[in-house]
This record gives structure tokens, sequence and C-alpha cells, in this order.
């Protein structure tokens, strides 16, 4: 095996997810849709959408609470997708530590 093409095809691949990463864009909700936010693939949040009817200034612990749900949910729907793309690429190979 030709270590150089081992690294230019490694580094082709990094370059692919990279990509395909930062045009991912997901969305996560949380409080039955009260709350929505859209994070992309580099896990930057992107937009929140609140219901006018979760905001009330006598609840703001579950207003946060719904925000930091649908953050969460979000990050874990970004991690889901990523873990898949490397599964794609590496043809089902599991290398220690991924």
């Amino acid at each position: 095996m030709d270590i150089q093409k081992m690294m230019k095809q490694a580094q082709q691949m990094q370059d692919r997810l990279q990509k395909q990463m930062a045009e991912l864009r997901v969305d996560a909700t949380a409080g039955g849709g009260m709350v929505t936010v859209t994070m992309n693939g580099a896990k930057q949040l992107l937009s929140i959408t609140l219901d006018p009817e979760v905001v009330s200034k006598d609840d703001v612990g579950m207003l946060q609470d719904l925000i930091v749900a649908a953050v969460n949910d979000a990050n874990r729907k970004v991690e889901e997708h990523m873990a898949q793309s490397m599964g794609g690429m590496m043809g089902g190979l599991k290398l220690p530590g991924m």
C-alpha cells in the first residue's frame, strides 16, 4: 500500500465531510414545537423560533428549559448525521476513538 496515496484519500474524505457538515442544517423542537432551533453541522446555533404562547414572564424557567432541550436535541442530530456520514465514507471501518 502506498502511504502517500492513502493520506491523500484520507484528506479528500475529510474535506468532503467538512463541506457536507458546513452545508448541513438541522432543526429540532421542544415543547411540542413551542421552541424550534436550527443548527449547522459545525454545531453553531443559527436560529431560535419561539411560539408566542411560550413567552411568559411568569414562567421564564420553563422557556429556558425548552431552549436547552431543543439545542441539545439539535446537537444530538448533528452528531448522528456526522456518525452516519463517517460510517458511509469509511465503509463501516471502525477506528479506535471514533
